[in-house]
């Protein structure tokens, strides 16, 4: 797996409906569906280099050998509560994907993250793991949630949002080098309180209607 590797996915598609998220003035049920779009266009990148098993298939004309998914091993683990939204989206692409979940709140004033909830599907090394939120900002929750699965030594391991920061990227790079992040854009730093700028605002208040 490439060092530090950042996979910006500028498909024009998710270009126009990230500007969509952004405006102040979309609506959260607006907002929520083209969550759950981009997440379907992101889950698709994410996902190129799934391994792939031979499997015979009888056509209405001939017989063949195809390519299928090997085995269900694929996992998503949305870091809550906004998380729950890009899971969404995925599931649409894998729904026979195993699902985890990682509570982590953060400290207004210190910015750090505090786990509150960890349930994760069993048996990670055999499994291909990808933690979904819509945010990569300071990187604090991220990072949190990688160290949690890392020690449970997944087959591979993969970070996807909608957003990321600079600040986001390098802190996770710097803990976790192997681990690729997809994002639908890099914008340009954080402010005072660990927004990102110029952002699209928080996104678990956008996605649920709670400010």
């Amino acid at each position: 797996m490439d060092e530090g590797r950042v996979v910006l996915i500028d498909h024009p598609a998710i270009q126009h409906k990230l500007t969509l998220m952004r405006e102040r003035t979309t609506s959260t049920a607006t907002f929520r569906a083209l969550t759950r779009e981009i997440s379907m266009l992101l889950a698709y990148e994410a996902t190129r280099d799934l391994p792939l098993v031979s499997h015979t298939v009888e056509t209405p004309v001939a017989t063949m050998e195809a390519r299928m998914l090997e085995g269900k091993k694929l996992v998503f683990v949305g870091i809550l509560r906004a998380g729950q939204g890009i899971l969404d989206g995925f599931l649409e692409v894998f729904p026979s994907a195993r699902v985890g979940h990682i509570g982590l709140s953060r400290n207004e004033e210190t910015l750090e993250p505090a786990e509150y909830y960890y349930k994760v599907p069993p048996n990670l090394s055999i499994r291909d793991v990808i933690v979904v939120d819509p945010m990569l900002a300071t990187g604090g929750s991220a990072c949190a949630a990688l160290d949690r699965l890392s020690a449970e030594k997944p087959r591979s391991l993969k970070l996807a949002c909608l957003l990321a920061a600079p600040d986001g990227i390098r802190k996770v790079h710097a803990s976790h080098p192997g681990v690729p992040i997809f994002t639908a854009a890099v914008d340009e730093r954080l402010d005072d309180n660990g927004y990102i700028v110029p952002g699209l605002g928080d996104a678990g208040d956008r996605m649920f209607g709670t400010k």
